[in-house]
């Protein structure tokens, strides 16, 4: 290619949850635990969980084909298919590879990509990954398809409020409503041992909590400061600062670190404006003036005057972007995106248009980045931007039709997988009632591991 191909970014997105959730505040009481703990600590409502009936080759291979079909996508559209999980079945066989089976029978076997796999990260990698194959010289004109999917379980104990399970997918391509910006992605990568999985046998990670916030918090303010500076050379910008976004979305473990996520943005604020301009615009932050943000990842006092500071932000960029979060919990690699989502459904086209949007990914391990998307202009009806919203008239529904379990019939299915996940042969016992028709379900794993699946009839 001799130029740029233009405005590249995400020309349609799908999300799919489980069928079935436990209630966060019902799950305080069953495991004893003070009131709120888990609702107003982590901010969490509901929390999505599967069976054995489904697994991350059923959940990626259900998200795909309902995107080529409510977009009515040509198949032989797409050059790239890339996938993003932390989920793994098989050290060696790639989920990229079971979704070619979507591809296969027409004899569209001609796209590269494969799995990226870290922590929480594979989503944004792929995605990132996808956006650099169209402005590349290895582009042949095609779209690219990214999927990002994971099933987030934890042990007995404090961070199994945390878990969740989903999968999103999104077609790249160019003259796209929702373009990434050029030049202005700033990473941070690292070496921790905060949230890992050395373990193959266990679908559990090894976690240390606090050392894995810390990590966070570091890497969004490194990131974050990359990104001004980046920012302010690419949009001609004298001072970046969360007064030129419209919306900030973060990957969300948990709604509540986000919120301090957030707050963390304005601390970043405060000590990077000019002095006279921080006190009178965050007065909370005032006798905190020359503050070295690395010394204040466990300062409870900055956290609580941060979080003061930054309430009517958090309401307006991002508070209502923690909808899916809330109720379906921690997707892992699609968290972020389930953010873009829930952003894209709380506002109208019209709205919309025209508007900028950070996003920060993490990674435990670790990895993260903060990029920028920027909206198309046009929101009237009958445009790209109008139709991509049009399409996610159905998140809200697919929500509110889930089947609520009792956390005592939850802890059983958890139980179980962790009994049952690694067998050969196995077959699975759950019911397929309350799946929705053409989610993919696995149907049997022979003596030699390999699974086959079926599909509920649309």
């Amino acid at each position: 290619m001799s130029h740029w191909p233009k405005d590249v970014g995400i020309l349609a997105i799908e999300a799919i949850f489980p069928a079935q959730y436990v209630d966060q505040e019902q799950l305080e009481q069953f495991d004893n635990v003070s009131a709120g703990k888990y609702t107003k600590g982590f901010g969490q409502a509901k929390m999505g969980f599967c069976t054995d009936r489904e697994d991350i080759n059923s959940l990626c291979l259900t998200v795909t084909s309902n995107l080529l079909r409510r977009y009515k996508i040509d198949k032989s559209t797409i050059g790239r298919l890339e996938v993003g999980t932390e989920t793994l079945l098989d050290k060696s066989k790639s989920v990229k590879t079971v979704l070619m089976q979507l591809f296969e029978e027409e004899g569209y076997t001609d796209l590269e990509g494969i799995d990226s796999k870290n922590a929480c990260y594979g989503g944004t990698a792929a995605l990132l990954n996808s956006i650099n194959w169209v402005e590349s010289s290895a582009w042949d004109g095609r779209n690219a398809l990214v999927v990002a999917g994971d099933i987030a379980v934890y042990p007995k104990g404090s961070a199994r409020p945390t878990g969740g399970a989903g999968a999103i997918a999104m077609l790249v391509g160019p003259n796209a409503p929702l373009v990434l910006d050029r030049g202005v992605r700033s990473s941070h990568m690292q070496h921790s041992y905060d949230f890992y999985k050395p373990n193959p046998l266990s679908e559990y990670p090894t976690v240390d909590g606090q050392l894995s916030v810390r990590c966070y918090l570091s890497a969004l303010d490194k990131c974050y400061q990359r990104y001004c500076a980046k920012a302010e050379k690419a949009f001609g910008i004298k001072q970046m600062s969360l007064d030129q976004l419209d919306a900030v979305l973060f990957h969300s473990p948990f709604c509540k670190l986000v919120r301090k996520s957030l707050a963390r943005l304005v601390l970043n604020d405060f000590a990077r404006l000019p002095l006279d301009t921080a006190l009178s615009k965050y007065p909370p932050l005032s006798k905190f003036a020359g503050v070295k943000l690395e010394e204040t990842y466990t300062d409870r006092e900055v956290e609580k005057a941060s979080i003061d500071s930054s309430e009517a932000v958090f309401q307006a960029k991002t508070a209502k972007t923690l909808r899916i979060s809330n109720q379906v919990g921690n997707m892992y690699t699609p968290s972020l995106y389930g953010g873009l989502i829930s952003h894209l459904i709380s506002r109208s086209p019209s709205e919309l248009a025209g508007t900028r949007i950070a996003l920060f990914s993490f990674g435990s391990g670790l990895s993260s980045t903060m990029f920028s998307i920027k909206i198309s202009s046009d929101g009237s009806a009958g445009s790209p931007l109008h139709r991509l919203c049009s399409q996610l008239g159905f998140i809200n529904p697919m929500l509110e039709r889930r089947i609520r379990v009792s956390p005592e019939d939850y802890t059983k299915v958890l139980a179980d997988r962790e009994r049952d996940h690694k067998l050969a042969p196995y077959t699975p016992t759950a019911s397929i009632d309350a799946l929705l028709p053409g989610t993919y379900y696995l149907t049997h794993v022979d003596d030699m591991y390999r699974r086959t699946y079926a599909v509920v009839p649309t």
